[in-house]
């Protein structure tokens, strides 16, 4: 059975407009799925990358044109610029690592309703409010937001050192166990038909 560590940040716009189909690629082939929601300002600096305060005009405006028109291929709502957007990514990622950690619910809902919330939803993802309603609506217990702190702060910080030395350097970004990787939303496409053994 094939394995796809999954990393991501909770801040992404093309996490979000993954949606569920790297969850329905994994069930496709029974493959499992580890989700390694990370700090990406971090691992930007570390790897290449710029933060996109920082980045080229040119760069950023041609951000401004494909994110709507990923959202219009897809068919799915997007608030180009969200109402709290960048905030503290911290919280809703321990919960993600938490929910993993305690299972029971869906996390692939959980992680999606969470990077709606911020993208559709305009809520603040850094409010524990926020994410225990996401909780909540992926069957998770919603007091996870304070037993899983310890533990998704050091795991957290775990997953940006795996991810530098996984070769990762943005988000979302998909490891296999055999070595292949696969960056973007637009490539789970090409992740399915490796699985698959066509490519």
């Amino acid at each position: 059975m094939s394995h796809i560590d999954y990393y991501f940040t909770v801040l992404s716009p093309y996490a979000y407009l993954a949606g569920l189909q790297l969850e329905e690629i994994a069930a496709k082939h029974g493959a499992s799925i580890t989700y390694k929601p990370l700090d990406i300002m971090a691992l930007f600096p570390r790897t290449g990358g710029a933060k996109p305060s920082e980045r080229h005009p040119i760069r950023m405006e041609y951000r401004a044109m494909e994110l709507p028109r990923q959202a219009r291929k897809r068919k799915m709502p997007l608030n180009f610029k969200p109402a709290h957007w960048p905030t503290n990514a911290a919280p809703a990622s321990y919960a993600i690592i938490a929910a993993q950690n305690a299972g029971g619910g869906d996390l692939g809902a959980l992680t999606h309703a969470i990077l709606r919330a911020s993208w559709v939803e305009e809520k603040d993802i850094a409010e524990d409010e926020v994410v225990q309603a996401c909780l909540k609506e992926a069957g998770f217990d919603p007091s996870l937001t304070f037993s899983g702190l310890l533990t998704g702060a050091e795991t957290y910080a775990r997953n940006l050192e795996e991810a530098v030395n996984a070769g990762v350097f943005g988000s979302p970004f998909y490891v296999l166990d055999d070595g292949a990787k696969f960056w973007g939303q637009d490539r789970l496409d090409d992740l399915d038909a490796h699985l698959s053994g066509t490519l």
